[in-house]
């Protein structure tokens, strides 16, 4: 009877996976303004006709795995308002500082190029929204990213979540609540440090999720509810407001969802919102509009179910191409306007800006994919807690540091799938968009995983929690 020696297959497969491994270049640096010296943030760093590339931090420094076979192709660095650096991917230098000079097109040249032309930026807006469907994707198609959620408060971090995910969607004409599916694939880091007294979450989990429609925090009492319980209604809420679904199915998702009913960017568009026209940039050697969102005669709702969400002012920027009015990227945010929201803003939050947005988008293949996503809002924790037996300033320390969080959520998308035969093969897998929920972890994956690099100061907060998690642990 013939025995077959294992080692050596073990022994070879090692060293075929150990090779697959290594094959991937890594380039770092730091992007600066060379006319300023400072940091440049949110620049794209990408490899020239294909989705593998990452974004600066607010340090503008960026780290990116290339694999080998990109040697001879070349990397572009490019951000709004600058004049591109390119180079071969096998002649990137990690150890020279890169720096960008600013590029700005002349405003009355490209206006009067055609009288045809949209003149201002209300016009430009809808037409950039007219050539959604032509410049979005109209066929199936998945990405693959990396997530990286935060809740801290002005001193600490309480909660990390970073995670690959797999995004599909069906094509841009589809409703996204039915078309559009979240899969998390792997977890790199989970800490969750954060209280669980709320009692304000703790009644709205009962009124909406048990049907007691007349209960009140002030009814209840800490020491009579189990924690248990708390946790449950606190994850609950955690999916409701900070879901994958909800960002990406909601209202803020402003482009994708636009065509729904009520839609931030819809047929009534123009009476909560202004656009302004600022001046004409250069992005990556092609002219693109930077616009003024301001807010309009209406207010914005979000129409969140269970909570407060209307009363806000939009403002922000909007970059459209110049050539085919795709939209390159927003920043938007949502500021209380009402006197109702104004007063809940400022006794709940500390702050007037509710909402805070930013979307940036890849061409590929003639079409725009979502690359980057930033989306940060206050989020209320710890109503309800007792403050006996608390000093008077313990208690108004307690209240600023410990009763809301910030809450930000990052997504960095780095590959794109459209061939439908592979569309189809990661169809063919369950479906779990809880980011909350533990996932395996999977060192050699993280191994060549293109992630979103911190900044130093999140670098040394992310330290402070992971030390913090590990006592708590034992």
């Amino acid at each position: 009877m013939k025995r077959f020696c294992l080692k050596p297959i073990f022994t070879l497969t090692f060293i075929l996976y150990s090779l697959f491994i290594s094959a991937q270049t890594e380039l770092k640096n730091q992007i600066v303004d060379f006319g300023t010296m400072l940091p440049i943030e949110s620049a794209s760093i990408y490899i020239q006709n294909t989705t593998t590339g990452t974004i600066s931090n607010a340090d503008g420094k960026f780290v990116l795995l290339v694999p080998e076979s990109y040697a001879n192709d070349t990397l572009v660095v490019s951000s709004i308002g600058y004049k591109s650096f390119k180079v071969l991917v096998g002649k990137f230098d990690n150890s020279n500082v890169i720096y960008l000079e600013e590029d700005i097109a002349a405003l009355d040249e490209v206006l009067l190029v055609a009288d045809t032309r949209p003149k201002t930026g209300n016009e430009i807006v809808l037409k950039a929204l007219e050539k959604l469907s032509v410049n979005f994707p109209e066929a199936p198609y998945v990405q693959k990213g990396f997530l990286r959620y935060k809740e801290r408060n002005t001193k600490e971090f309480k909660w990390l979540i970073e995670s690959a995910i797999t995004l599909y969607d069906s094509s841009f004409t589809s409703n996204s609540n039915q078309n559009l599916k979240i899969n998390v694939d792997q977890m790199r880091k989970s800490y969750d440090l954060r209280d669980v007294d709320s009692l304000l979450v703790y009644t709205s989990y009962l009124k909406q999720e048990k049907g007691l429609r007349n209960l009140k925090a002030k009814n209840l009492k800490r020491d009579t509810i189990k924690t248990s319980s708390l946790v449950q209604a606190i994850k609950w809420n955690d999916r409701r407001t900070n879901g994958l679904e909800i960002l990406f199915g909601g209202k803020l998702n402003i482009l994708r969802n636009s065509g729904k009913s009520k839609a931030l960017f819809g047929e009534d568009i123009l009476k909560s919102h202004q656009f302004e026209l600022d001046t004409i940039l250069v992005d990556n050697d092609r002219k693109i509009y930077k616009i003024r969102i301001d807010n309009g005669s209406d207010y914005v709702n979000l129409e969140t179910k269970g909570i407060y969400n209307d009363g806000y002012h939009a403002r922000g920027w909007m970059y459209v191409y110049w050539d085919n009015y795709a939209i390159k990227k927003i920043e938007y945010e949502l500021v209380a306007a009402s006197p109702q929201q104004k007063s809940r803003s400022k006794v709940l939050f500390g702050t007037q800006v509710n909402h805070k947005l930013v979307i940036t988008f890849m061409e590929y293949h003639d079409k725009m994919y979502p690359n980057y996503l930033y989306y940060e809002t206050p989020k209320l924790v710890n109503v309800g807690k007792s403050s006996e037996g608390k000093t008077d300033e313990e208690t108004e320390a307690y209240n600023k540091e410990e009763r809301y969080y910030y809450s930000v959520q990052e997504l960095l998308f780095t590959e794109i799938v459209v061939e439908p035969e592979d569309v189809a093969q990661e169809m063919d897998k369950p479906w779990d968009a809880n980011i909350f929920s533990i996932k395996p972890y999977d060192k050699a994956f993280w191994k060549n995983y293109n992630t979103l690099l911190e900044s130093e100061e999140d670098e040394q907060l992310i330290k402070d929690l992971t030390q913090r998690s590990t006592l708590y642990k034992e």
